[in-house]
């Protein structure tokens, strides 16, 4: 079960812009909690607070009992948006959580193995192609990231989406076919495997020409002299 974790705001008797640049300067930071067929409940929370949690990592997969005058509001972030100049944080929004919700996010991909597969020990470099999956599931169910095993990849091979299992109650949005890692061959394996393919095809066409030169013994390998004539005798007993 995901973690639930608290945070405190102060409600705002009043909307608009004027407003919000008040709580702004107050060092506070106004919000909304909106949805489950509630009204909105325009809110604040304190600037360094709120700050810590964005940049801490998984604010906006995080569950938070938001307390608000005494009353706590199970919600998750939904949104926020930073000052373009100092990039604090100037607005946020929450997503109330009823019975039975379900919500869709965004889960980052954790590559694991990779020092074990192949590729890599052939020189290869892991190439993340996507970094997160979106999904759609439980807010209990939220998984802190997405497991990618790659122990068995080798260079030039991929791992996609649906080569993996996802925990129970979580489901894909979109496309389940999408590639997720790849490794990358290391510089110069192109032009090896090129060379390594013409040598062997030079050493199978000089192998076949002499196996069809005149005078070629059957199965004689290839390029054997002929075997000498066998010798006559002479007239008298002798050999020529």
């Amino acid at each position: 079960m995901a973690t639930v974790s608290e945070l405190k705001a102060t409600a705002r008797p009043r909307a608009g812009k004027g407003a919000a640049r008040a709580e702004r300067r107050e060092g506070r930071v106004p919000g909304v909690i909106y949805g489950d067929n509630k009204s909105p409940l325009p809110i604040s929370v304190d600037l360094i607070e709120l700050r810590t949690r964005i940049y801490a990592g998984r604010f906006l997969t995080t569950i938070y009992d938001v307390e608000v005058e005494g009353t706590k509001h199970r919600v998750i972030p939904r949104d926020y948006q930073l000052d373009a100049v100092k990039d604090f944080p100037i607005h946020v929004d929450f997503l109330r959580l009823g019975e039975g919700a379900q919500v869709r996010v965004s889960i980052p991909i954790h590559v694991v193995n990779a020092d074990q597969a192949p590729g890599v020990k052939r020189g290869g470099t892991v190439n993340m192609v996507q970094h997160t999956i979106e999904v759609r599931c439980p807010p209990e169910a939220i998984p802190s990231a997405i497991d990618v095993d790659i122990s068995g990849l080798e260079i030039n091979y991929s791992k996609h989406l649906n080569d993996i299992t996802l925990p129970a109650g979580v489901t894909v949005v979109g496309r389940q076919d999408i590639t997720l890692v790849t490794i990358v061959p290391p510089s110069g394996y192109a032009e090896e495997m090129k060379a390594a393919a013409e040598a062997a095809v030079a050493a199978a066409a000089a192998a076949a020409t002499a196996a069809a030169a005149p005078g070629a013994a059957p199965g004689a390998a290839p390029g054997a002299a002929p075997a000498a004539a066998p010798a006559v005798a002479a007239p008298g007993g002798e050999k020529k």
